[in-house]
């Protein structure tokens, strides 16, 4: 072994965002090498992973040659063709999650029939094809793209047989196909999220409540407050048996409704760290990207026990281009105001409604971390008062004092 290298297997990722980032730390702690495949040159994760190599991940000798010399492949996101997971898997790659069971987390449709088949409780749902089979199928109703929808990005809510002009239109020039949903009456969002090891072990976070606005996870609340010991329970049984029917390594994010009447539906599934898992980072013992890397690997998994009775987590959105400097200049309000806060920035450019970092805020009094994050980020995202209101940051620099 020359000097310098890691006697350990060797990850690849395949993109370049804020998860693949966020891998790098505990890959980093226990000495396991990342490679990577960006998606363009200084994307969040190419900034501080190394070995990485710029290309596209829908060409299967760019992943060829990313995976020579890994025990095992991962993902940042799910876009991955299908065909070509199996073509790394037929050259002996460990592709983890592998394509039949990211398949479900690709397509809405084999989702939804897949988890249909293994009776797991769903919203009502439907293929369709035309305006007319959507009003046979019941308005108001909610219709998705099957493939690549994402943060409310190819989801329409309609009333009239008029407004599902845009889906159709949609699935016509990309291929997808469309599905129909009936609008669930619920009473909040909640997300299980799990990992589950190739020789079968699992472990189980505790439920989430996560705060969806424009389609966009603003905020997750662990444990999700009020929720009955028994159907926490329930819903932490039924994200482990998903990710045991689907044969998912690594990381399972289960979405969930909380229906007004008492009930659980599933509503999402992502395979790899997630949104509503960030909490994890500081929360909990163990953290979803440390988590998922033992899993892929087949190392023991780590405990997923929360170490506060609370903790929260507040996406930093990019707001108007006016209102938000340099993020970096919101440090010395935040952390001189709450030591105790943990910031994540992911080193994107600014974009008004962009998820560009997130805060966790953690302690015995829900209302006060509650508070504290939803401060954080508001002034990272320069929310908290108009730009003519607000002086520079850069005249805030030397000023500790709040």
């Amino acid at each position: 072994m020359s000097p310098g290298e890691s006697d350990a297997p060797t990850v690849a990722v395949v993109g370049g965002g804020q998860l693949a980032r966020m891998m790098a730390e505990p890959a980093a702690a226990m000495g396991i090498p990342l490679r990577l495949l960006a998606e363009a040159p200084g994307v969040a994760a190419a900034q501080v992973i190394p070995d990485h190599v710029v290309g596209d991940y829908r060409d299967l000798p760019t992943l060829r040659s990313l995976v020579e010399g890994c025990r095992v492949v991962t993902f940042d996101h799910e876009h991955v063709p299908t065909d070509h997971l199996h073509a790394l898997e037929a050259d002996g790659v460990a592709v983890r999650p592998g394509p039949e069971a990211l398949v479900h987390a690709q397509d809405k449709v084999v989702m939804r029939e897949a988890l249909e088949r293994v009776g797991v409780p769903l919203p009502r749902f439907r293929l369709v094809t035309n305006a007319d089979e959507v009003v046979d199928f019941g308005l108001p109703c909610v219709l998705k793209i099957s493939r690549g929808g994402y943060d409310g990005k190819g989801v329409w809510f309609v009333s009239t047989a008029e407004e599902c002009g845009p889906a159709f239109e949609a699935a016509a020039s990309t291929g997808v196909r469309i599905l129909a949903e009936e609008r669930v009456d619920f009473r909040r969002e909640l997300s299980a999220l799990v990992a589950r090891s190739p020789s079968g072990q699992a472990a189980a976070y505790p439920v989430v409540e996560s705060v969806q606005r424009d389609g966009i996870c603003r905020e997750v609340v662990a444990p999700a407050p009020g929720l009955p010991d028994a159907l926490a329970m329930q819903t932490q049984e039924l994200a482990l048996r998903i990710a045991r029917e689907l044969g998912v390594t690594g990381i399972l994010a289960v979405e969930l409704f909380e229906t007004t009447d008492g009930r659980i539906l599933v509503n999402e599934l992502a395979m790899r760290p997630h949104n509503t898992g960030h909490w994890t980072q500081d929360g909990a013992e163990t953290s979803q990207f440390e988590n998922h890397l033992r899993a892929v690997l087949d190392l023991p998994l780590g405990s997923p026990v929360a170490r506060s009775a609370w903790t929260v987590m507040v996406n930093i959105l990019g707001g108007a281009d006016e209102q938000v400097g340099p993020l970096y200049d919101g440090y010395p309000h935040v952390l001189a105001r709450d030591p105790h806060l943990r910031v994540h920035l992911y080193g994107k450019d600014l974009r008004p409604g962009r998820k560009v970092g997130h805060v966790n805020a953690y302690g015995d009094d829900l209302q006060e971390c509650l508070e504290r994050a939803r401060h954080a980020a508001a002034w990272f995202a320069g929310e908290l008062e108009t730009a003519a209101e607000r002086p520079p940051r850069s005249k805030e620099l030397g000023d500790e004092s709040e």
